[in-house]
């Protein structure tokens, strides 16, 4: 089904459009809302085999948020080694299966994840959190004097970024490349993305990092890419091939998902003025309003899995060697786990969303991302004036640019305008910024992965 509608609006489906829904098409996602099919596959039919148009095949469905936490955890039966997205999974296979984190379960993967895990410890990542928040602020701070900007290119896509390519040591002069790339090959700011367009992003990545791994080879750091090229796993050094698909799948799990959450909650800010009025007094606390942003925005839609064995799921039979897609975009949003599910509320809590998954394949860089988007959000209640919607302190200047993906969710593309808040002056956040990265260094820093 080919949808259109304007950069901003989305076009609401309903349960009795669900037949006709292609869910691998990117435009179905950009250019839609399906607020309500989700909500009908939830309540009705949790576990929906989705055919695919045109075809024989297809995949099971599931959408509830205690199905999709308990298929995260059971690596045995669900495993992530035939595709962990949908592009992998409707070929039947991935190539990286076994080399690559994502797509590797058993003990191998906990072998390999764990070696990584040393550059992503709270003590590890300390500089560059520090980096973050001086970064963060001196950023939205120009956007502030500015007036009048793009968000999501002029603060949220230099973030995230800079924070990973810091971890990887990618040295300055290369990161506006990186950032095509990655913007690339998952999604797309104009239209449904190309298989060729895709592809030849994802090989110019793959082959940057293998020309980086070989100079880290040659001359060694205290970076992460450093510590792959050093690393064992299994009694044995990691291969070149390992070493490259662990960085890319690092530097596209770290730049987009990040960046996609911060746009979409200042454009949540703005759309909800009663949950930017508590951001900014303080009624919301930074840490839980960081949570129901990541929750809120769910920038990965969905992951893929299949199954190594047969299973009953809600009365519908999955069997062995059936394709399962697990949709974060739904399981956030089911009114079991979260009461009032679609309101955007920053002083929820408990929260225990999965937009960094569940289980095994939590996703590293949780710490990472939580402390960018914090420094985002605390940057804002500190520079910007009280009030969102026309005149306030913050306030839409535009039409929001969707990005086009199966995967992701986002937009590449806020035009917003930042009125300062009179109590702020300018040139003071660096103090600042440093005495909080003090204050955090001595306390407990970001909430801790549920």
């Amino acid at each position: 089904m080919t949808l259109s509608a304007g950069r901003g609006a989305r076009v609401p489906l309903r349960p009795d459009d669900l037949p006709r829904l292609d869910l691998a098409d990117p435009r179905l996602h950009a250019e839609s809302d399906l607020t309500e099919v989700w909500r009908y596959l939830r309540d009705e039919e949790p576990a929906y085999w989705h055919q695919e148009p045109g075809r024989e095949s297809g995949y099971w469905v599931i959408t509830r948020y205690a199905d999709v936490a308990g298929i995260y955890r059971d690596t045995v039966r669900f495993t992530s080694e035939h595709g962990n997205v949908l592009e992998t999974l409707l070929a039947g296979a991935d190539s990286a299966a076994g080399k690559m984190a994502a797509v590797t379960d058993g003990p191998h993967h906990a072998e390999l994840r764990g070696l990584m895990l040393k550059a992503f410890t709270p003590k590890a990542l300390a500089p560059i959190v520090r980096s973050v928040r001086r970064v963060t602020g001196r950023l939205v701070e120009e956007a502030v004097l500015r007036g009048e900007s793009d968000f999501a290119t002029d603060v949220a896509a230099r973030v995230p970024l800079a924070a990973i390519c810091d971890l990887l040591d990618v040295p300055d002069a290369d990161r506006a490349q990186i950032l095509r790339l990655t913007s690339s090959a998952l999604a797309s700011p104009d239209g449904a993305p190309t298989q060729t367009d895709t592809w030849t992003a994802k090989s110019e990545i793959l082959l940057y990092f293998a020309q980086l791994a070989e100079s880290r080879r040659e001359r060694p750091g205290d970076d992460l890419v450093s510590l792959l090229v050093r690393g064992r796993v299994g009694g044995r050094p990691l291969t070149g091939e390992e070493v490259v698909l662990n960085c890319y799948s690092l530097i596209l799990g770290g730049d987009e998902t990040t960046r996609f959450s911060m746009i979409g909650g200042l454009r949540g800010l703005i759309e909800r003025p009663q949950a930017w009025a508590a951001v900014k007094s303080g009624r919301a606390a930074i840490e839980t309003a960081v949570e129901e942003v990541l929750r809120w925005t769910t920038p990965t839609l969905h992951a893929g899995r299949t199954a190594t064995q047969d299973a009953l799921i809600h009365g519908s039979f999955i069997e062995a060697g059936d394709k399962v897609t697990v949709w974060n975009v739904s399981a956030n949003r089911d009114e079991r786990q979260f009461p009032d599910a679609d309101v955007f509320d920053p002083a929820r809590t408990p929260n225990k969303h999965l937009t960094f998954a569940y289980g095994p394949h939590f996703c590293l860089g949780s710490y990472l991302a939580r402390a960018e988007i914090g420094a985002a959000l605390e940057a804002l209640r500190t520079m910007v004036a009280d009030g969102a919607g026309e005149g306030a302190g913050i306030e839409s200047a535009g039409e929001p640019r969707p990005v086009y993906s199966n995967f992701l969710s986002g937009f590449s593309s806020l035009p917003v305008r930042l009125r300062m808040d009179p109590r702020y002056r300018p040139g003071t956040w660096a103090a600042q910024s440093d005495q909080a990265s003090s204050e955090t260094s001595a306390g407990s820093g970001c909430p801790v992965a549920h």
